[in-house]
């Protein structure tokens, strides 16, 4: 006779274990999923805003100066630098765990503005959908200006990102700035980017 000892099967503790152990691996890998996820959307916001702070920057960097008709005899106004002036928000609210896909119509979306003024002012665009809301704005008035120590002076800029990858209603929020040194005339662009609620 074949001895029972050599049939032994699992006992049920012992497959309480393996299950309870099956469980935890299984919440920590969804777990890791999902900050995989939120960390891949944050990137468009970083990698955009960063963008926006170059165009700004090389926007600065050119020199630019109005068209006139001179009299003769006369000079013409001397070339300046100076950041672009304000962009409409791109989309007009922020979406709420969605993708929005930019219009590539004339003066819509980032295809606003003018040689001096907002997206085309900037050369900057976004042709692919989008997850954040994104500002660029002109002096003190941007988004997280009064909570930023990096603050931009009157003739600087704020170039930012909103979201609520979620939808719940609490928005994340990505900001750099760049601010004007009136001695030296040169543009200095913050080192870091401001973050509230990065993964909100």
């Amino acid at each position: 006779m074949v001895s029972r000892r050599n049939s032994r099967g699992f006992t049920l503790v012992e497959l309480m274990i393996v299950v309870a152990i099956v469980g935890v691996l299984a919440a920590l890998a969804i777990q890791g999923v999902r900050a995989y996820l939120t960390y891949a959307k944050t990137g468009e916001a970083k990698n955009s805003v960063g963008a926006i702070g170059r165009s700004a920057a090389a926007a600065y960097a050119r020199e630019s100066a109005d068209s006139e008709l001179l009299k003769q005899g006369t000079e013409s106004k001397s070339a300046s630098h100076a950041v672009c002036d304000s962009a409409k928000p791109v989309p007009n609210k922020v979406p709420k765990g969605t993708k929005y896909q930019p219009s590539s119509a004339t003066n819509k979306d980032f295809n606003t503005g003018d040689t001096k003024t907002g997206w085309s002012c900037l050369k900057f665009s976004i042709d692919q959908p989008i997850y954040y809301r994104y500002t660029y704005v002109k002096g003190t008035k941007g988004l997280v200006a009064k909570n930023n120590k990096a603050k931009p002076n009157k003739d600087g800029f704020e170039a930012a990102a909103q979201g609520d990858l979620d939808g719940d209603g609490t928005r994340s929020t990505f900001a750099l700035t760049g601010t004007v040194d009136t001695k030296t005339q040169s543009l200095r662009v913050s080192t870091q980017l401001y973050i509230e609620q990065e993964n909100e």
